[in-house]
């Protein structure tokens, strides 16, 4: 059977397909593309810990204030410890005072992610205007938001998933109790 051929009349007649294609196509990609960055978001789920080696962090006197930080490395990765207002799945309750620890770890690329304390500087630099008005752990590479009181859940952003929890344990009493690290979720894969 021989293949008919088009006339030049017949492609003109038929070249608005291209370019209405690849405009549907962009704005196809660009619907997943914002979907994906607003929702789509891995839950954070019942704490997965491995055991790490004990070490102290801080005195619990120390951690005075709601979202006090105090930064450490925890089996070879950089982490958090927050004092939070209310207590957060995988963290440390210990009275009226709740802590919490995560990798500082993006788990989009893997860039060093920091406590942003102003909701206004999240609203203006990372895009993202917290529900809430609380602090919130922000990637400056590609400007993913993560939850602490969520237990570190990706929020916003290129990151869907969440920021590894940190065992914690206290150990002493009173003015004498420190905050120990003694495990560590497995860290993602990275990308997502």
């Amino acid at each position: 059977m021989k293949a008919r051929r088009l006339s030049r009349r017949e492609v003109l007649e038929r070249w608005w397909v291209l370019p209405v294609a690849g405009t549907a196509g962009a704005f196809g990609y660009m619907g997943y593309y914002a979907t994906r960055v607003i929702r789509g978001k891995g839950e954070a789920g019942p704490p997965a810990f491995e055991p790490g080696p004990a070490q102290p962090l801080s005195a619990l006197s120390a951690l005075k204030t709601e979202w006090t930080e105090q930064t450490f490395s925890y089996a070879g990765r950089p982490c958090t410890l927050l004092r939070l207002p209310r207590p957060v799945p995988g963290g440390l309750s210990a009275g009226d005072v709740h802590l919490a620890a995560f990798s500082r770890v993006c788990t989009h690329l893997g860039c060093a992610v920091n406590l942003v304390r102003d909701p206004e500087v999240l609203a203006f630099a990372f895009n993202y205007r917290p529900p809430d008005g609380q602090p919130h752990l922000g990637c400056r590479c590609h400007y993913s938001v993560f939850s602490p009181l969520a237990a570190g859940q990706a929020v916003f952003g290129k990151a869907n998933g969440p920021l590894p929890r940190v065992r914690l344990e206290l150990r002493g009493a009173g003015a004498q109790a420190t905050v120990w690290a003694t495990g560590i979720e497995p860290a993602p894969a990275l990308g997502g």
